[in-house]
């Protein structure tokens, strides 16, 4: 059956009815128009279930009139659900981020409709999930029905992105705008430790890393660099800089070599005019992506991620600050994983000595009670804040706490020392 052509976002979310558990595209393709006008609908229905990664700019489905009427299932804690997950009046699902799409293909999560944003139909009738593939590819094969905003901003992305438009319900048509997050290389502790990592980073490298201060500060160090490659969950503006200067050119890797292989893009409109009908941009399933035997098949992989807080052991909690969800699993173990199967390919956790002004040092003897451990002590690597690098690997548990002190803010390594000894046992 043709989709139904509707004259406003809100008709669109009409054909959902109550009890229903939706799925909706994320991150920088977080269908916005039609999750406000949703915010809308949903008032009139009960029992709502919302499946989500990050989302952007759908604030309005958090307003408190939708408790009773609509609740988040999270996979990934962003800023419009972080409030509601803390407050207990959402729902945090811990997932590798490359399990997403295998629960919803297995049927363990069913999903009634998926509220996507696409591209306009090319002439064979496809439409772009455009820089968002991730879970949303899965969330579509297996959803009764699929209401689309087809957008004409939307880049038409190359990979595995593509739905005929006959597999859509309901389609509203409105030129919007994406999201952009700008590029910066970040603060000085930022930069301190983008100029540690760099010097992990090996010419021919293949590159995983995030968004934020910390990934655009080290990619803002590899300028000097030849020959990197990427294979990585988000392509950031700080990678399109690096295809500029030719530093990133995909050459030494084994799984699509040439190709920039990413689920998802976020950034500036120069970075969505760069992937928009570009062939040498490859937008995948977050479950090949993801895939650790995937990951593995290039040499030399380089994972770059980020930590709320690192214990003397090195067990890395990501997700919590304590019992409070701040944002989730994602991928994280994936490709460290991934990493460290791979033929000379390392892994990196970084981030700041301190949080809170200074006040509370990230590096700390135990996790805060009810921390989640992300990634366990068995599996880190290289652990870099601004003060230097630690290497973890292979060590015991007291030359981990030296090491961890020794990169720690000044101000906290004699409490660590003490608690090392009091909590530990461990004495030098």
């Amino acid at each position: 059956m043709p989709a139904i052509r509707c004259q406003t976002a809100l008709d669109a979310v009409s054909l959902i009815q109550s009890g229903e558990t939706l799925w909706t595209h994320s991150m920088g393709a977080t269908p916005r128009i039609l999750l406000d006008a949703l915010a809308v609908h949903a008032r009139n229905l009960e029992n709502l279930t919302l499946l989500q990664l990050h989302t952007e700019g759908a604030e309005s489905l958090s307003h408190p009139d939708l408790i009773g009427h609509l609740r988040h299932r999270c996979f990934f804690g962003g800023v419009p659900t972080r409030p509601l997950l803390q407050r207990g009046e959402a729902d945090y699902v811990p997932i590798f981020l490359s399990e997403v799409p295998k629960l919803f293909r297995s049927g363990e999560q069913k999903i009634d409709t998926a509220i996507i944003q696409v591209s306009p139909p090319d002439k064979h009738g496809m439409c772009s999930l455009g820089i968002s593939v991730e879970a949303t590819l899965a969330a579509c094969q297996v959803a009764g029905r699929i209401i689309a905003h087809i957008n004409p901003q939307m880049p038409r992305t190359h990979g595995d992105g593509f739905l005929h438009i006959d597999r859509f319900a309901a389609i509203y048509e409105q030129s919007v705008g994406l999201p952009i997050h700008s590029f910066s290389t970040g603060d000085e502790v930022s930069l301190a430790i983008g100029r540690h990592v760099a010097t992990l980073v090996r010419d021919g490298d293949c590159l995983q890393m995030g968004i934020g201060a910390i990934p655009d500060a080290v990619l803002s160090c590899l300028t000097e660099h030849h020959d990197l490659g990427v294979h990585t969950e988000l392509f950031s503006d700080g990678i399109l800089q690096l295809v500029e200067k030719g530093v990133i050119n995909n050459s030494k890797k084994h799984f699509y070599p040439g190709k920039l292989v990413t689920g998802f893009a976020l950034g500036s409109q120069k970075l969505y005019d760069f992937v928009d009908d570009n062939p040498n941009v490859i937008f995948m399933d977050i479950e090949r992506v993801n895939d650790t035997a995937i990951i593995r098949k290039n040499p030399n992989v380089m994972a770059i991620n980020s930590a709320l807080q690192v214990d003397l052991s090195g067990q890395v909690c990501a997700d919590s600050i304590g019992t409070q969800i701040y944002s989730g699993v994602g991928g994280q173990m994936d490709f460290i994983r991934g990493a460290e199967l791979s033929e000379g390919g390392r892994a990196v956790i970084a981030l700041p000595s301190t949080a809170a002004g200074g006040r509370i040092s990230r590096i700390s003897a135990v996790l805060s009670p009810g921390a989640g451990v992300v990634t366990t002590r068995a599996h880190v690597h290289f652990i870099v804040t601004e003060y230097g690098i630690a290497n973890l690997k292979g060590r015991s548990l007291r030359e981990r706490a030296q090491a961890l002190i020794d990169i720690a803010h000044p101000d906290f390594r004699g409490q660590l020392r003490r608690e090392a000894q009091d909590v530990w046992g461990l004495s030098w």
